[in-house]
């Protein structure tokens, strides 16, 4: 459940030898407002997981990711895409977490991208997955192969920002691509039980 096309271009590259279509929000018809308010990645994967409504033969997955920069505690966080503003486009998110990390050095902006995967089965139950990507805040930006934050989220053990890296490596380090590796293994456990599943988010 997201119309986010960078997310979605992910999720079916990950998603493909699942055998199963993988739709959008807006692909599905799925025109509800969800207001995320949990204080969680986890709790705001949860909201808008259910959301959706339970549906016969249907699964739907909901994330909630973003990033999480230490000397800033933790924020931007579950905030990353609000930041500076619900109109403020990632130029002026990254130029202000840019500025607040002016003087810092190395291991000193270390920050990551944290990833919670939501998923609603047609049996009312919900299980989370949940990944993350370690780096640091880059000096600048640099790559065009991401979206969102990537061009500043500088990745040492390759030396380039995770908007540099080829998104074939990317889906497979990347926060979203663990969850979602997780999330199609509890998937197909729940396929491979005759549909019935258990609950780890609370109705």
């Amino acid at each position: 459940m997201t119309g986010n096309e960078g997310k979605m271009r992910e999720i079916r590259a990950i998603m493909a030898d699942c055998g199963l279509p993988v739709l959008s929000m807006r692909e599905a018809g799925i025109t509800a407002e969800i207001e995320e308010n949990g204080t969680t990645f986890r709790e705001n994967a949860c909201i808008k997981a259910k959301a959706a409504g339970v549906m016969a033969d249907t699964i739907f997955i909901a994330d909630d990711s973003g990033l999480s920069v230490d000397a800033m505690g933790g924020a931007p966080g579950v905030y990353s895409s609000r930041f500076m503003g619900e109109d403020a486009g990632y130029d002026v998110k990254i130029g202000a977490i840019l500025k607040n990390l002016e003087g810092l050095n190395g291991p000193e902006r270390s920050a990551r991208f944290e990833c919670c995967m939501a998923a609603l089965f047609p049996d009312g139950s919900v299980r989370t997955s949940y990944g993350s990507m370690e780096g640091q805040i880059a000096y600048g930006t640099a790559g065009r192969n991401g979206f969102g934050y990537d061009p500043c989220f500088f990745l040492p053990e390759y030396g380039m920002t995770s908007a540099e890296i080829p998104p074939e490596e990317k889906n497979r380090i990347s926060h979203r691509g663990k969850a979602l590796r997780a999330m199609k293994d509890i998937i197909l456990e729940y396929l491979s039980n005759n549909g019935s599943g258990r609950s780890d988010c609370e109705k």
